[in-house]
């Protein structure tokens, strides 16, 4: 007798398997179309996923003892969440300004007086390799339970040389050591330090020419990030920094008109950036170019609902033809929280996105908005069976069972990493 795989898995009897079909992102109307298949089965080979149907007979070479089976009774399947945006890796917390804020305080007003990225800063250039390490395999942990199978790390809480290799050391660790795929992003350009305050173009020019390259060639992230907003770094300095990860092959993200309307959509599209993110004050014309030029538009409600401001329009961003990712911008300041169920729930009631539209937006949308659609995303045969089985029958139950986790069994790679209760 062979004795049972960890990697082959067979998950029968599905009430519904919720395949998110596609290696591209889904844009306008395509957002509803989930490709559901009742009373199904799923059967993963090598940690690949190899039938996807609801036959009574299983294909041939499902030999019993070769496989694990999981009954999947009265349990919705759907693919692994992306959470396509997190600031995962920092040090310190920001309990206090959260407090300032509820009395009336302005994001940028604290950040203005020495308090915000700089707060965090400070603390992640402090905290050592293993410190940082320690508190993001906690974080990832808990991702895990809620059903994130990849997630998107950035760096820029350290803005030297020092301190931002360190951060994508880290998360290369965490790659190497825990189930979560994460995918690296460089954000040199986060804010100005106060060592280069009042000379914005020196500091781009020094994260462009001294530490990006570095960055490349150790190989440490796939993506380049930068805030552009007013008081932050300009359009023309955006520009520059993007031209430059651009020609040292990096893929591209912007944070976008978040706070004010900026023309950061526009410039995404100029340059090809693989997302744009935030998006809160976009214009119409800067949503319609990115719509032209395939640009993903990753909304962050839980940033919004946590900052009391208005949340992006995401019904005017699909109806333009968008395709729209979602993710919790997971981060000490503006959204302390790593909870897809909440991500959902805002999502769906406040900004009057389906629950059909919210699922795309966190599978093979959010796998797109880190270029990773060809791979996950999606239960589709040759993909990697990175799969979440819910407690419940729906999808539907994702947003409607507000602000609680329904996830019960995680998959990573065909094998179960997590079975929470």
């Amino acid at each position: 007798m062979i004795q049972a795989i960890n990697k082959n898995l067979i998950i029968r009897n599905a009430a519904q398997v919720v395949r998110c079909s596609g290696r591209t992102a889904k844009c306008g109307v395509q957002m509803s179309e989930l490709n559901i298949i009742e009373n199904a089965n799923v059967v993963i080979t090598n940690g690949i996923i190899t039938y996807v149907g609801n036959k009574i007979e299983l294909p041939h070479y499902t030999n019993p003892y070769e496989y694990k089976t999981i009954d999947a009774t009265g349990k919705a399947v759907l693919p692994g969440f992306v959470d396509s945006h997190t600031h995962l890796i920092f040090g310190g917390y920001r309990q206090d300004e959260f407090s300032w804020r509820m009395r009336g305080d302005s994001y940028m007003s604290i950040m203005e007086r020495g308090g915000g990225i700089h707060n965090t800063m400070e603390a992640t250039r402090n905290a050592s390799f293993e410190e940082l390490y320690t508190e993001a395999k906690s974080r990832l942990t808990r991702m895990l339970k809620l059903g994130v199978t990849t997630v998107e790390a950035k760096s820029g809480y350290g803005m030297d040389k020092e301190t931002e290799l360190k951060q994508l050391a880290v998360i290369q660790e965490l790659n190497r050591t825990q189930p979560v795929s994460i995918v690296p992003t460089f954000m040199g350009a986060h804010a100005t330090p106060k060592e280069f305050k009042g000379r914005e173009d020196d500091f781009i020019d020094y994260v462009t020419q001294e530490i990006m390259p570095d960055v490349k060639e150790k190989k440490l992230a796939t993506f380049c990030d930068i805030f552009c907003e007013k008081d932050v770094f300009s359009i023309e300095q955006s520009r520059k920094y993007l031209q430059k990860a651009k020609e040292l092959g990096f893929l591209l993200k912007i944070h976008a008109d978040e706070i004010v309307q900026f023309g950061g959509a526009e410039l995404a599209a100029e340059m090809g950036c693989t997302s744009a993110d935030h998006l809160l004050q976009a214009s119409d014309e800067g949503i319609r170019k990115m719509a032209e030029k395939g640009v993903v538009a990753t909304l962050l409600p839980c940033t919004a609902f946590s900052l009391k401001e208005n949340f992006a329009n995401a019904r005017k961003i699909i109806d333009s033809g968008c395709a729209v990712a979602l993710a919790t911008d997971l981060n000490p300041g503006s959204s302390f929280t790593s909870s897809i169920p909440l991500t959902f729930a805002l999502a769906c009631i406040y900004m009057k996105m389906s629950p059909e539209e919210a699922v795309t937006a966190l599978t093979i949308n959010g796998a797109a908005a880190v270029a990773r659609a060809e791979s996950i995303g999606s239960i589709d045969e040759g993909k990697l069976a990175d799969i979440v089985i819910l407690d419940f029958p729906s999808y539907k139950f994702l947003p409607y069972h507000i602000g609680m986790n329904i996830v019960g069994t995680v998959i990573k790679n065909g094998e179960i990493v997590a079975q929470n209760g």
